[in-house]
């Protein structure tokens, strides 16, 4: 068991939840692109009943008439997803937590609804963040450095 932690981009909600493997799946169903503005979402299942929320229960709205949706209200993150009935478990983002590169996509969900031109994009070029001088001045002069 490692404990991982995570939470929104400003801080203000905070959670810590003890995760046993480095499985995740990627969710391609329609509310969830909306939801994220994403062309997918990456979750990592867990109980319920084992997410400590460190700093405050985070905001819920209700998505669809089955399930609601935890956020932050204050910066937009997305962080979860929960049925409303039957179910022991919910799905964090697996990008708000603190270290996301520990988790590892194991499957694909809601595959009828994926984005064929999104589901193999290794074949693209890659451009560095710390190589584009535009955004580092910009980086540089409002925080001095990079972001992490």
């Amino acid at each position: 068991m490692t404990l991982m932690t995570g939470g929104c981009q400003c801080g203000r909600i905070r959670y810590a939840i003890e995760i046993a493997d480095d499985e995740a799946y990627l969710c391609h169903c329609g509310m969830c692109r909306r939801a994220t503005g994403g062309v997918s979402i990456a979750f990592r299942s867990v109980r319920a009943a084992d997410v400590a929320w460190t700093t405050r229960e985070p905001d819920w709205y209700a998505s669809s008439p089955i399930a609601r949706r935890a956020f932050c209200s204050a910066c937009g993150t997305p962080l979860g997803f929960r049925f409303l009935e039957g179910s022991e478990t919910m799905d964090l983002t697996v990008g708000s937590f603190d270290d996301p590169g520990h988790f590892r996509p194991t499957s694909h969900f809601a595959i009828e609804s994926a984005l064929p031109a999104w589901r193999d994009t290794t074949h693209l070029p890659g451009h560095r963040l710390d190589e584009h001088p535009p955004l580092v001045d910009r980086w540089r002069k409002a925080v001095g450095k990079l972001p992490d």
